[in-house]
């Protein structure tokens, strides 16, 4: 019998590729709009997703400043600003592309993302980065067999699970709460944001009498809607656990130092 492999497809869009963005992307400090636009582009600057790089133009109440510093992003050269919304001063928010940028960017700003309190998509808050249009996220009910050790110690089995396939990370593997072994988890008051699935419920860590293990698992009581199937499962990190799917043991991923930002 075939396992399921560690592989899982990878991301496909170079660093430096721009596109347009197909929605009403806004931007918003202390409740005054920075910026509203229908002209922003995505711009990757590592792979894993793009940012929004917003027309100079379109700006509301923004006004940015230069600080007289330039650095070589991921696209190419930009010049650093201070972003200033009424009162309101976020020192180096802001990056307008220089000479040297794919010239789709030329007077566009990408800011960082936490010198802005809102960004919405349309009428939608936007949590941690942009979503990028070439990344899928399927939650599907699977009847594979599942079992989670750790330290020789059982903490979940499962007759059926949800997997929940992310482009370029592993197959995470959800669990109703009646299959795991909750005297074996400790609660943590660990939460991440996730821009395709919400923001997380809870994190669990476990004790074993070899080491402590934090933020082994996670939930999603409210995801988002298009992963609807997830809410009040738990996943476990393939990276931090033994995972048994349909009794064979899965290779832990190579990348086993992801952030909890990538579940």
């Amino acid at each position: 019998m075939a396992t399921e492999s560690v592989l899982h497809p990878s991301l496909i869009v170079p660093i430096g590729h721009v596109e347009p963005v197909p929605r009403r992307i806004r931007g918003m400090v202390a409740g005054r709009v920075v910026f509203d636009t229908r002209r922003a582009l995505y711009v990757w600057e590592w792979q894993a997703y793009p940012q929004f790089s917003i027309p100079v133009e379109d700006l509301v109440d923004g006004e940015l400043r230069d600080d007289g510093h330039m650095e070589q992003l991921g696209a190419g050269p930009a010049h650093r600003h201070t972003l200033q919304v009424g009162p309101e001063v976020r020192e180096g928010a802001a990056w307008v592309w220089g000479e040297g940028a794919p010239g789709a960017l030329h007077d566009t700003v990408r800011f960082e993302w936490e010198a802005l309190d809102t960004w919405l998509e349309e009428d939608e808050p936007v949590f941690v980065h942009p979503r990028s249009p070439y990344s899928r996220v399927d939650a599907l009910r699977s009847n594979s067999r599942v079992r989670v050790e750790l330290d020789g110690v059982v903490l979940a089995e499962a007759d059926n699970c949800v997997k929940l396939f992310e482009t370029g990370l592993p197959t995470r593997y959800y669990l109703d709460p009646a299959t795991i072994d909750w005297t074996r988890l400790r609660h943590s008051d660990t939460v991440t944001r996730c821009p395709y699935k919400g923001t997380t419920s809870s994190y669990w860590s476990f004790d074993s009498d070899a080491a402590s293990h934090e933020d082994i698992a996670w939930t999603y009581d409210f995801p988002t809607a298009h992963v609807h199937r997830i809410a009040g499962l738990t996943a476990f990190y393939n990276e931090h656990v033994d995972l048994y799917i349909d009794g064979f043991l899965l290779p832990k991923p190579a990348d086993a130092d992801r952030t909890s930002a990538d579940q």
